[in-house]
């Protein structure tokens, strides 16, 4: 089991990665949503938004009211972020859930 700190890193390093892509997506994806990162064997969660292409304003805690809202365990989450761990098959397989509007979802992939 990853430790609160590693998912904490994870997240980091996913927004230091679409911060170097952003420029490249910002003009093709228009997404400006709130995001809620729930961690579900930690009972710990992170926030933050997605704002031209880039995710900003990480911290920790829940957010209820977050648009996109991604629920997941922390090694599957620091494998996410990694990439050993493909992000359609983490889906289909239930290793991660998603909770946003299906047009969100369509834009969120193309950030990624």
């Amino acid at each position: 089991m990853a430790s609160v700190d590693e998912c904490r890193q994870a997240l980091h390093d996913l927004a230091a990665r679409m911060d170097a892509n952003a420029a490249k997506v910002r003009d093709h994806v228009n997404l400006e949503r709130t995001l809620a990162c729930r961690i579900s064997d930690l009972d710990c969660a992170f926030h933050g938004r997605i704002s031209d292409g880039r995710l900003l304003d990480l911290a920790d805690g829940d957010d209820p009211d977050a648009k996109i809202a991604l629920t997941t365990t922390s090694d599957d989450l620091v494998s996410l972020v990694a990439g050993h761990l493909d992000v359609p098959r983490a889906l289909a397989a239930r290793r991660v859930s998603v909770d946003a509007n299906p047009f969100d979802l369509l834009k969120l992939r193309k950030l990624l």
